[in-house]
């Protein structure tokens, strides 16, 4: 038996010790970073210095995926499976690069030690197949200085306005001087000269709402938050984008960190809170990595810390690292991560707003969310208003994916026409006719050609029956097999569904049993019928977003494709 070192643990630990249980997560990363897994000494030195009981800590390393008990190889290839990147030939990748592995294991080759695993969105798919490769003990090196390559995969931005994406299309993050150069921070400066509620006032009268999915008005959460009874009082920034179509809050983070910063501390300013947090996505690598150096930067201008931009208001932002656990997204499930657990919804209520992360009143918004605030802070309500429509004001930004000329990140106001964004996206790609569109991604919902006549906004869409969601918008071509996106999609909720609920847990797995059978043309009679039972059943009675939303594009190709779900005679 190998000899397991814990010496180099030690600083880690002893850095960490002092924060408790809600260290858990950022000690795991460390310690897998040092030695390539977690071996059973070193969970049991991480459990007693932040007084974690063992089973717990397993529990929280065995809910994870990125977390591994066991020796890997020194390379791991993450193989993205979703449906963008299947149809862009990931499986074909897959299969390729095993048979090379294999050979030059087994044919008298030089040994390699790589190992490649399936993974769900990578939220590369404009780029799709996509693919991250991690390995282990690689230097945390910050991106470089401007002068240097670009170390940012190219992500093509187009937009009939730009305030979002203003600082965008670059090739390297907008850095601070740059960033101020644009009017970054002037928003918090202006903001900060008048009371926190002239700052709430503000955001409810903008009629921001959350650009997350869940679309609740921003104005209203701060203000529940401000008025609820306790303290400390907390603020979190949900970057944990796993949504497979979505990726418009990675290249925000990529492109222009310090916008998110500066939403960020409007909305600890607004509700009295000290401390924030940005949790990211386990696989965003890099994106972690500009936080880091982006954190560095404001903290070293002033701008995080004691009396920020010479005010009265202070406040520290932690980064925190998810290890792979899509539920995480969930807000609550969320919360639970940071506290050092397993990533499980809460009932609720209570909500954040009154008891959210660690029990305090919790803000909690996604990253394009933050990124409005200090366009509405500097230019007021009133003008961010004039931009969308009365019911949906504001830009919006909508992933483009699957089979168009020009898959990319669109900012665009809200209400903008389906049919001439389409149009902006070169149509479909030539010698091939649209067949669908899923809105709002795995948990969305699918249209047909008709769809294109609706208009981009909360209220249209709600109309016409489709979900806004975060704004993911992927087209199939007719020459897409559709029970295999349903199955790709059924596979994933199965898979990523926590196990909390049983609505969810056993439903996305009779789900899955179902569109399996249909992908491999053995349907049985009355298969219809069941999928349609489990959606219903999940929609109504799960605990939180993930299950209440597993069938929603499955429920949406039953009402426009019947014939797809039945007996082949």
């Amino acid at each position: 038996m190998t000899t397991i070192d814990l010496s180099d643990l030690q600083p880690i630990l002893a850095e960490l010790a002092g924060q408790g249980r809600s260290a858990l997560l950022p000690a795991l990363h460390a310690a897998q970073e040092r030695y390539g897994y977690l071996p059973a000494p070193v969970v049991g030195a991480i459990a007693r210095a932040l007084g974690v009981p063992l089973s717990e800590a397993y529990g929280v390393v065995e809910f994870y995926a990125l977390f591994y008990t066991h020796p890997v190889s020194k390379t791991i290839i993450h193989v993205c499976n979703d449906p963008v990147c299947a149809m862009a030939g990931a499986d074909s990748f897959l299969k390729r690069t095993r048979q090379q592995i294999e050979y030059q294991l087994h044919d008298g080759q030089p040994s390699v030690s790589v190992q490649i695993e399936r993974s769900p969105c990578l939220g590369l798919c404009e780029q799709a197949p996509a693919v991250l490769v991690l390995e282990q003990q690689t230097p945390n090196a910050f991106f470089p200085p401007e002068n240097n390559a670009n170390p940012l995969p190219p992500t093509a931005i187009y937009s009939t306005l730009s305030l979002l994406t203003a600082n965008c299309n670059t090739t390297i993050p907008t850095r601070l001087t740059a960033y101020r150069a644009s009017g970054g921070y002037q928003g918090l400066q202006k903001a900060l000269s008048a009371p926190p509620e002239a700052l709430i006032a503000e955001v409810k009268a903008s009629g921001l709402v959350g650009r997350g999915g869940a679309a609740f008005p921003t104005g209203l959460k701060w203000e529940s938050a401000a008025k609820a009874p306790g303290r400390p009082k907390y603020v979190v920034c949900n970057a944990d984008e796993a949504e497979p179509g979505t990726f418009k809050d990675r290249v925000l983070i990529e492109q222009d960190p310090h916008r998110l910063l500066e939403g960020l501390l409007l909305a600890a300013y607004a509700i009295g809170a000290t401390q924030a947090y940005i949790y990211i996505r386990g696989e965003y690598i890099l994106q972690h990595r500009i936080l880091m150096e982006t954190l560095a930067e404001a903290r070293r201008a002033g701008l995080l810390g004691k009396n920020i931009l010479g005010s009265n208001f202070s406040c520290e932002i932690e980064l925190r690292r998810g290890a792979g656990a899509y539920v995480c997204g969930e807000e609550t499930a969320l919360f639970e991560s940071i506290e050092g657990k397993r990533g499980l919804p809460r009932v609720k209520p209570p909500f954040p707003t009154s008891a959210g992360l660690f029990g305090k009143p919790t803000v909690i918004n996604n990253v394009e969310t933050l990124c409005n605030l200090p366009t509405i802070a500097l230019n007021g309500a009133a003008a961010y208003r004039q931009i969308g429509t009365a019911k949906s004001p504001g830009p919006k930004l909508f992933c483009v994916s699957g089979d168009v000329v020009r898959p990319g990140l669109y900012e665009v106001p809200l209400g903008f026409p389906l049919r001439q964004l389409f149009e902006m996206a070169g149509g479909m790609r030539p010698g091939h006719k649209l067949q669908a569109i899923l809105f709002g991604g795995a948990a969305g919902a699918f249209g047909d050609q008709r769809a294109l006549d609706v208009n981009l906004s909360f209220e249209n869409l709600r109309a016409a029956g489709l979900p806004l969601g975060s704004g993911v918008l992927t087209f199939f071509d007719e020459t897409r097999d559709l029970r295999d996106v349903l199955l790709r999609l059924g596979r994933f909720f199965a898979e990523e569904s926590c196990g909390k609920c049983y609505p969810c847990q056993l439903g996305t797995q009779r789900q899955l049993e179902i569109l399996e059978r249909i992908a491999n043309a053995e349907t049985l009679p009355g298969d219809a019928q069941r999928l349609q039972d489990i959606g219903q059943t999940m929609t109504d009675t799960s605990l939180c977003g993930l299950g209440q939303t597993a069938a929603s594009a499955t429920l949406s190709a039953l009402r426009l494709w019947p014939h797809l779900f039945q007996p082949e005679r």
